[in-house]
């Protein structure tokens, strides 16, 4: 059989990731804060770009507030059409300090978990405020009156530059001496200033030498306190006859220790502004309206609205002299349009999300976490028509504010677990009902992983007891055995 060239046709389709695709999927997962450095960016390197009036009044331009939750029509796109879910096809999603645990009683307490719920259930997503001074510049401004030198002063401004935001020193003190090409003994008498700062504790290297220096201030750091927090991992696991013997003292005197001790503040640091960090700024404003429903729109605040400066382009266009200055205006041009459609677009799938969401959650935000129920990124990817990683990036960095707190996206996103009901309930309800029982449990009566499932069962959630183990631990409260310990040093 002879070869031969020929010419076949075939048809056949791909997706072709363009520039512009690639920059849509990117747009999606920025917050307000990063896409406004994004647009800053944007307007440096195309002369076309401008900034345009933002409204927030009644009468604002179409797709800054979102229909009502019950309502899911698709909103029009800039051009008329539909929004486009840029990911139709199957693309997988993208994929401080050690607290005290809640058997130190009400001193470890004060450490709070990172990961904890507040009282009402909620985690803790509260920012501190950003006024007044941060810690460096509270204790920058201290340095002066109690350095002995320049020199001191320096050193003593370099070591308070190294301290976290809860006030400790994890930088070992031979590596900031080899860095200023100073003495070690030198450094260490900086620390010694930096540790004679208000408030008392900061500079110091770890939790016990943090209490430590409050002990000396307190003038209660005698043999028997300093035997006691050298021992911090007893009290933590509450052995009490133990420390006593180590402390040489007896019930009254360990009883008075112990309560002094918990006066102490294990993170003095945060009673300030943080360094560098910034609060959590809402990409979504949620609010009740007029007809018992939800009013949700962008935050405006933090998102510039961009506009194509038309008079500009046709004045440049004017003295175009030849066809490559014409075409990189004609490019600038495309890429400015683009640019707004894109962010426009964004902004709509970020509603149409959030509207989705509130809607299914419609109890969170009447009753609170209780109300909770389980919720997955597939179901609301199928009720807004999108695909999965596409919810997935919206969501991301996202946070939506509304009269119970400010709320990460995904926060709304959990498991479920079994109920009489049929519906299931969310895990984040169940943690809060975990934590609420045990904040309420009697001292000579505590709970057990196998009580509490009884409790939770009695109530219609149907949880294995090693499940309800998993969500205990996930919300930082101890073993039934650590709490009894940790009662037991409280009653003292």
């Amino acid at each position: 059989m002879a070869l031969s060239p020929r010419l076949d046709l075939r048809q056949t389709q791909s997706l072709v990731m363009t520039p512009q695709l690639q920059q849509a999927i990117k747009l999606l997962a920025l917050s307000n804060l990063e896409i406004e450095a994004f647009v800053g960016e944007a307007l440096e390197s195309n002369p076309l770009l401008d900034i345009g009036e933002v409204r927030h009044e009644k009468g604002e331009r179409d797709g800054e507030e979102a229909p009502a939750p019950s309502e899911h029509e698709s909103d029009p796109g800039p051009d008329g059409s539909e929004a486009l879910d840029i990911e139709s096809h199957a693309v997988d999603p993208e994929a401080s300090r050690a607290d005290l645990q809640s058997d130190q009683g009400d001193w470890g307490k004060a450490a709070g978990g990172a990961g904890s719920l507040g009282e009402d259930g909620l985690p803790d997503l509260e920012n501190r405020s950003s006024d007044g001074p941060t810690l460096a510049e509270h204790l920058a401004a201290q340095i002066g009156g109690e350095a002995r030198s320049e020199r001191e002063a320096l050193i003593a401004l370099r070591i308070v530059g190294e301290l976290d935001e809860a006030g400790y020193l994890e930088t070992a003190l031979r590596d900031i001496a080899e860095d200023l090409g100073a003495p070690l003994a030198e450094v260490e008498r900086g620390l010694d200033l930096v540790q004679r700062l208000d408030p008392t504790g900061v500079g110091a290297r770890d939790l016990a030498e943090c209490l430590a220096l409050q002990a000396r201030e307190a003038d209660r750091y005698d043999p028997c306190m300093e035997r006691l927090i050298a021992n911090l991992d007893l009290v933590a696991a509450g052995e009490v006859a133990r420390l006593k013997r180590l402390c040489r003292v007896d019930d009254e005197d360990f009883a008075d220790m112990l309560a002094e001790l918990r006066e102490y503040d294990p993170r003095p640091g945060l009673r300030f502004g943080g360094t560098a960090e910034t609060g959590i700024v809402p990409d979504v404003l949620v609010a009740p309206d007029e007809t018992g429903g939800w009013k949700i729109r962008i935050n405006e605040a933090s998102l510039p609205r961009l506009v194509v400066n038309r008079e500009y382009y046709v004045e440049l266009k004017g003295g175009a002299r030849d066809k490559k200055a014409l075409s990189w205006l004609n490019e600038q041009l495309s890429e400015a349009d683009w640019l707004i459609r894109a962010l426009d677009q964004r902004q709509k799938t970020i509603l149409k999300t959030a509207a989705d969401i509130v809607k299914r959650q419609d109890g969170f935000f009447r009753q609170g976490v209780s109300a909770m129920k389980p919720l997955t990124l597939r179901e609301v990817a199928e009720s807004i028509e999108m695909h999965e990683s596409t919810v997935s990036r919206v969501t991301s960095n996202k946070y939506l504010a509304c009269p119970r707190g400010t709320f990460e996206l995904k926060y709304f996103f959990s498991s479920g677990v079994g109920a009489a009901d049929g519906e299931g309930a969310s895990s984040e309800a169940i943690k809060a009902r975990i934590k609420a029982l045990i904040d309420s449990e009697d001292a000579k009566k505590v709970l057990s992983d196998q009580a509490l499932v009884d409790v939770l069962k009695a109530e219609g959630f149907d949880l294995a007891r090693r499940t309800v183990a998993k969500y205990r631990e996930a919300i930082g409260i101890g073993s039934s055995a650590q709490r009894r310990r940790a009662k037991k040093l409280q009653g003292l």
